[in-house]
């Protein structure tokens, strides 16, 4: 079987390209992709090669972690069934290519456990669940972030959940085409916000140079959270640190805890996914789609519409 895909034959080169399948086995199901999404962050590294070297790294690949889609086979032992709409985060199913993360595809063949069924409902906002599950898992460590670094679709869905946990944040944003007004926090430039007694800032920017600034608005004790990634080496001037005691903590890839929790979250009417996808473009269109998500500051999440190719 084979499927069109995004393939990144080498950096800043990105086509479609038609790819061979491998076979799906009892445990596996196969996916007609019907919507994926192009991430601002770590795609963007993968697209321009300023990836750090990361297991499974290496050209040429297929991108996405964010696919929604239908199930048109499933294996005897895979507990799908065909007809599932599931949240797919990716896919190593190709002969040809990388899989990293490989979601960006007309169809995928990955295992019945990784096919996540979803709401009928959640639609093409179905993408967003691996950010939302991303910014679940940075707040699993401990309290609520105060402060949060960055108004992107991640910064914006984090600030959503600490207020589904009862939390209270405040987003600095510094392109004021993405500090807009947002329910329930207030959305101000660094310059704006006087206060330095922040228990826990999260950052999501992915920007390493901000680490100072965090650290000076921390109260004692307090916690920065790297929410982000980065492609640049993390430095911080130690005597600040030191008198705050402060402490760093990476938060890393969503776990299926994390998962579980917003989608319990969704279904409780607690946690919407509404008015983050601004973009859409048809999977025929994707490199031009890719351009506009990685340069186009008013583009919070674009998303490939794959039904013309399923």
């Amino acid at each position: 079987m084979h499927a069109l895909a995004v393939l990144v034959e080498r950096p800043e080169h990105l086509v479609l390209s038609q790819l061979e399948l491998v076979a799906a086995g009892p445990e596996d199901v196969v996916v007609a992709t019907q919507w994926s999404g192009i991430s601002t962050g770590t795609e963007r590294l993968l697209w321009s090669g300023r990836m750090p070297p990361f297991p499974g790294m290496g050209y040429p690949l297929v991108p996405g972690y964010e696919s929604v889609g239908r199930v048109i086979q499933a294996g005897d032992a895979s507990g799908r069934s065909v007809g599932d709409l599931v949240f797919v985060p990716g896919s190593r199913g190709f002969k040809a290519a990388r899989g990293l993360f490989g979601g960006a595809s007309s169809h995928l063949v990955v295992p019945g456990a990784k096919a996540v069924p979803i709401p009928e409902a959640l639609g093409p906002s179905g993408v967003l669940l691996a950010l939302a599950a991303t910014a679940q898992h940075a707040l699993a460590g401990g309290a609520l972030p105060e402060l949060i670094i960055g108004h992107g679709v991640l910064g914006r869905l984090l600030a959503r959940l600490v207020l589904a946990h009862g939390g209270q944040p405040v987003v600095w944003e510094s392109n004021p085409l993405r500090a807009t007004p947002a329910q329930g926090y207030a959305v101000v430039s660094a310059e704006a916000d006087a206060r330095k007694d922040y228990r826990v800032i999260c950052d999501v920017s992915g920007d390493a140079s901000l680490l100072d600034t965090l650290i000076a608005r921390l109260a004692p004790q307090g916690e920065v959270v790297l929410a982000g990634f980065y492609d640049q080496p993390i430095a911080f001037s130690f005597p600040p640190a030191f008198m705050r005691e402060a402490r760093l903590r990476v938060a890393a890839e969503w776990r299926q805890a994390d998962l579980d929790i917003v989608m319990a979250l969704i279904a409780e009417g607690r946690l919407a996914l509404d008015g983050l996808i601004t973009h859409s473009a048809p999977a025929n269109d994707a490199p031009a789609a890719y351009r506009t998500a990685f340069s186009d500051p008013s583009c919070l999440k674009m998303i490939l519409d794959w039904s013309a190719c399923s």
